[in-house]
């Protein structure tokens, strides 16, 4: 469990938006997104107003598994009253958008990222899909029954009629594989479910994948499902190689990187060089417009008293963004990355394989 990082002083705060505001300010002549769609707990949006957005990061999870999970295990003023604090230092910090990856059976509870979103101020995307990773875990027992088709009916109803009974309504479609092999007959399934879904909602896949190998089995299995591969999320493609992550982002796929994590907590250590490197090397070779980063952080675990450990949503704007303008990155490259790119990312647009 990561350890609690308080928010930083006022300050700080101060000295780093006005940081990031003059760094985005830099390149703000150049041309803005597109007005599309985004779709937000609090209904649409258009991708101007999505604003500053960290594309993956968890509110809560619960690692019950399918069976056993359920709004009862947490209780949702208790959650509020831990992510609230960080939801508001990151408000404070600029960011606008914030796309909530806990699915379905792993902890997503759209009531509570919208009383959240309307507490913040903050716009907050949740997700239709089933996550397969951790041995399936956290499979319904009836997607081990149905067909691809059926699956995709029950995530384009959530779309097209809300989840459940709160008229709340997905934004993107996440999956998740096992992160070092070839797809599973199982996997093969959720990504076939999420090509369909996408062809009829236009609602990015955004896959929990891991490294080269089952990234390019599912890009090659959307492309087979007539999906392109600017429907894709690689998420985690920081665990891939430089490689194979530049031949995926100039198909067209999107790049996430979304581990940023300068804590040192219980062993672990800061990557932000690693990130920067990353960073440096994809823009070296004109691909930033491909490429989303985020923490995966926040985990208010259901299962731990009070949420167990709770990681903050800030090393982006505290330490990864001034330390990447000292390295020669541009206003407008920030603005890519934390504006421009989310918004065409989330954009609710059918991308169909030519």
């Amino acid at each position: 469990m990561y350890q609690v990082q308080k928010p930083n002083s006022p300050l700080l705060r101060i000295l780093t938006l006005i940081f990031l505001a003059m760094a985005i300010a830099s390149g703000s002549c150049r041309e803005k997104p597109e007005a599309g769609v985004i779709m937000t707990v609090r209904g649409p949006v258009s991708a101007a107003e999505l604003g500053q957005t960290l594309s993956h990061e968890h509110v809560l999870v619960d690692w019950a598994g399918a069976g056993e999970t359920g709004y009862h295990r947490w209780n949702r003023d208790s959650v509020a009253g831990v992510v609230l604090p960080w939801l508001h230092e990151i408000s404070e910090l600029g960011v606008t958008g914030f796309a909530d990856c806990s699915p379905a059976y792993l902890g997503r509870d759209p009531l509570l990222l919208k009383e959240l979103s309307n507490r913040s101020g903050i716009h907050i995307i949740t997700n239709t899909g089933y996550y397969g990773a951790v041995n399936n875990r956290f499979i319904p027992p009836h997607a081990y029954r149905e067909t691809a088709g059926e699956l995709a009916s029950r995530w384009i109803d959530e779309f097209e009629n809300g989840i459940e009974d709160t008229g709340i309504r997905p934004g993107f479609i996440k999956i998740g594989v096992k992160e070092d092999t070839l797809l599973s007959e199982l996997h093969r399934k959720l990504v076939r479910a999420a090509a369909i879904t996408h062809r009829r909602t236009g609602l990015v896949i955004k896959s929990h994948t891991g490294g080269d190998v089952p990234a390019f089995d599912q890009l090659n299995l959307l492309k087979a499902e007539g999906v392109s591969p600017e429907a894709f999320i690689w998420t985690h493609a920081q665990t891939g190689t430089m490689p194979k992550i530049v031949e995926a982002a100039r198909m067209g796929a999107w790049i996430s990187l979304d581990a940023v994590n300068i804590s040192a907590a219980e062993g672990r250590h800061g990557n932000h060089d690693l990130y920067a490197a990353m960073l440096a090397e994809l823009k070296k070779e004109g691909l930033l417009h491909r490429v989303l980063i985020s923490h995966d952080a926040g985990w208010y675990d259901a299962g731990e008293p009070g949420g167990g450990g709770f990681r903050g949503y800030s090393d982006i704007h505290r330490f990864l963004i001034p330390m990447l303008m000292e390295e020669g990155f541009t206003g407008e490259d920030t603005e890519q990355l934390l504006v421009t790119n989310p918004a065409r990312a989330f954009e609710i647009r059918k991308r169909i394989a030519d």
